[in-house]
């Protein structure tokens, strides 16, 4: 089965989507819907308020536009006309966003996957699996050190905000105390800082800087720091990309401590998260083709529908 794929919005991610699917067999590209009449890109361009014109054209259509408002504003239309993907990522309001989808990919026979990615997604996935193995686990998450696609583009979202980027720094005491099981009460917000850089086109810095560490789900309750600095600057020191963390659980059986851990080095946030993207893309695509409608969280997905392989090619090939 070949997956014929729009994608909306052409930033990082969006670009990260169009390559891997090139890159393929199983996946077809339709074209790019965007708000740009021009785009850097071979692939055709359709103004994205044409996008349901061309419902019975694409299989699956990837929502790659920022969490903090395109999503909410923007999802629940996509998902009248088309399964969707997307990386809805603030993750205190997952369920509201998943019951919404819901509602419309179920009503008009479309599948929509909703927040996609490594987190939420496979550090979710994780997650659920180390809380399952022991009677009493102990489970932390570390994020970074790293740049924050929806902590970034939520800063950007601040009047006056021109650029922006934020990097998540975990504290190496902290992931080690975990290690050694010694993670009991050991909250995210006391593991990890926020580091803002921004270049504004506003004087009134206090307006912005309170704005940004108030920012509920976000920043509020973290330590962050903002720093206003030159377009040379940012132009020179946060071009990069890089991104990582780590789930670890801990517990006791029957005397004997054990840990599982599952850790992400990323040299590109934006590319690998893509490639969550897609390959759940291709599971959205197949729940439809078996007849399915309505949200799922990554959760819901059998991992198998992830792979380019049949389920019985995964079982001959002992990956089991």
């Amino acid at each position: 089965m070949t997956i014929k794929a729009g994608i909306v919005g052409y930033g990082n991610l969006g670009q990260g989507v169009e390559y891997l699917i090139n890159s393929l067999d199983d996946f077809e590209l339709f074209g790019i819907f965007s708000r740009r009449e021009t785009l850097d890109t071979d692939a055709d361009v359709y103004p994205v308020e044409d996008a349901a014109k061309y419902k019975d054209d694409i299989d699956v259509m990837f929502l790659c536009v920022g969490s903090a408002t395109d999503i909410p504003d923007q999802a629940t239309g996509f998902a009248e006309h088309f399964t969707t993907v997307d990386t809805y990522d603030n993750h205190s309001k997952v369920a509201e966003h998943r019951a919404a989808m819901h509602k419309v990919a179920q009503a008009n026979d479309n599948v929509a996957v909703v927040s996609t990615g490594w987190d939420p997604g496979l550090f979710s996935m994780n997650r659920v699996l180390g809380l399952s193995l022991f009677p009493e686990p102990v489970q932390n998450t570390f994020w970074g050190k790293g740049l924050s696609q929806g902590h970034s583009d939520a800063v950007r979202q601040v009047q006056g905000v021109k650029r922006g980027v934020q990097y998540t720094i975990p504290a190496q005491d902290a992931i080690d105390q975990a290690r050694a099981g010694n993670g009991q009460g050991l909250s995210k917000t006391q593991a990890h800082d926020r580091i803002v850089y921004i270049v504004a086109d506003a004087a009134d810095h206090d307006r912005i800087r309170e704005e940004i560490v108030s920012m509920p789900a976000y920043f509020e309750p973290y330590d962050t720091t903002v720093h206003f600095i030159s377009e040379e600057e940012f132009e020179r020191d946060h071009q990069g990309a890089p991104h990582g963390g780590h789930v670890i659980t801990t517990g006791n059986l029957q005397g004997h401590n054990a840990s599982v851990e599952f850790s992400l080095d990323l040299e590109s946030n934006p590319n690998f998260t893509a490639a969550a993207m897609v390959a759940f893309g291709r599971a959205a695509a197949r729940l439809k083709a078996q007849g399915q409608s309505g949200a799922f969280t990554v959760l819901e997905v059998p991992p198998y529908l992830l792979s380019p392989q049949s389920l019985d090619d995964l079982l001959k090939s002992e990956i089991i």
